[in-house]
């Protein structure tokens, strides 16, 4: 390669500017569902505080999934975005993590049909948009529950959660938060709407491709009047089958989505990517802002190889769960081409301070590597993702 062209070349440890918000990197930590919860009515703690600082060396932290309303809980011991006390103590972790130089997006997320009436206070009820239940089972205080039939949303119901979110996200940036992702992906209530076999409506909010992805664009769309577009993320799964979706044809649901975003212009678009990777290069394309990408690796999760997909455009940011819920020192590692600690499964949910905040983060005085190592010649972790 010329040196002159190579030394253009885009690589994920370049700055990039996100709708006016400079990150360090292009790196981010993608949202982990870490049940760990503990404060005061689902607040976060001074552990949490320290678990995101931890890795604030990433350009972005998007959050652990956060409930925008008590009936949006989803699993145990889950962080909520909808009291004052929520909003005081997420303020400390906002501030752990802007005090170590840090980005940091809350991720809102309703679970919708994926729950159980015994983790919902006050007699609330898994809702989706259609009557229809996902086979399997979540866990709860009580050990595994099926699913149960959730309560179909009315025109009423779908306005308040799209204005739950409007809230949350107030509530956010209130708390201190950079900015807001909607969670659109891996089953939840935004994803239930997109599927063809948990929407099942004939009405305006269901019924063809385009009348599926109103209730994605409205939740979008209040979110970014609230906090601007320039705070707003979407994060979305085409057919990925989390939650019993099946979506054997997801290409124009998405298409549609995207075109109907076109008008509110959402600062990123963060993709969980499927094995088809035609469809992410035809999503990264058709959108004009920030693309972040959680790239799809047969078998595991991303590591060190995929830093590539940076420098060849096919995204501007990718996301990290498994590696970055182990290494705090994330870049640095991949920077420098490892070592790089093994997560432990059995520290993923709930539980203590173990495998939480006591992954060691290198030496400050650690020999460096060549900074130019390339993913080929870095070793990875095998691990499955962790994703919210």
């Amino acid at each position: 390669m010329d040196k002159r062209l190579e030394a253009t070349v885009t690589t994920a440890f370049d700055p990039i500017d996100l709708a006016g918000i400079r990150l360090r990197n292009r790196i981010a930590m993608a949202p982990m569902t870490r049940s760990r919860a503990y404060g005061p009515g689902l607040s976060p703690t001074a552990s949490t505080a320290a678990y995101y600082a931890q890795r604030a060396s990433a350009g972005l932290i998007v959050t652990e999934g956060i409930q925008p309303s008590p009936g949006g809980q989803g699993y145990p011991d889950t962080p909520g975005l909808h009291s004052a006390e929520q909003v005081a103590a997420w303020r400390k972790v906002t501030g752990a993590v802007h005090a170590a130089g840090g980005r940091i997006f809350a991720q809102l997320m309703h679970t919708g049909r994926i729950g159980h009436p015994s983790l919902l206070p006050d007699g609330l009820y898994p809702v989706g948009p259609s009557a229809v239940p996902a086979q399997g089972s979540v866990y709860t205080a009580n050990g595994p529950k099926p699913f149960v039939v959730p309560h179909e949303l009315n025109e009423d119901d779908i306005w308040q959660t799209v204005e739950d979110h409007a809230a949350a996200a107030r509530n956010a940036m209130a708390a201190g938060f950079d900015g807001v992702e909607v969670h659109g992906a891996n089953g939840y209530l935004v994803h239930q709407f997109l599927a063809p076999n948990s929407n099942i409506r004939v009405d305006h909010w269901g019924g063809d491709d385009r009348r599926r992805t109103r209730f994605a664009v409205e939740v979008v769309r209040a979110v970014a009047a609230a906090i601007g577009p320039e705070r707003t993320g979407l994060r979305i799964s085409p057919g990925k089958a989390l939650g019993d979706i099946d979506e054997p044809d997801p290409a124009p649901t998405y298409r549609a989505l995207l075109r109907d975003l076109e008008p509110v212009g959402p600062a990123y678009l963060h993709l969980v990517e499927s094995p088809d990777r035609e469809l992410t290069r035809e999503l990264r394309d058709r959108f004009g802002g920030v693309f972040v990408l959680n790239p799809r690796v047969e078998g595991g999760h991303a590591g060190p190889e995929q830093l590539s997909l940076v420098e060849d455009g096919t995204a501007d940011v990718l996301s990290y769960g498994a590696l970055f819920l182990a290494n705090p020192d994330l870049p640095l590692r991949l920077r420098r081409g490892g070592p790089y600690n093994s997560p432990e499964r059995a520290t993923y949910y709930g539980g203590d301070d173990r495998g939480y905040t006591d992954y060691p983060a290198l030496p400050a005085d650690e020999p460096r590597t060549d900074a130019t190592t390339t993913p080929s010649t870095a070793t990875a972790i095998s691990a499955t993702e962790v994703t919210a």
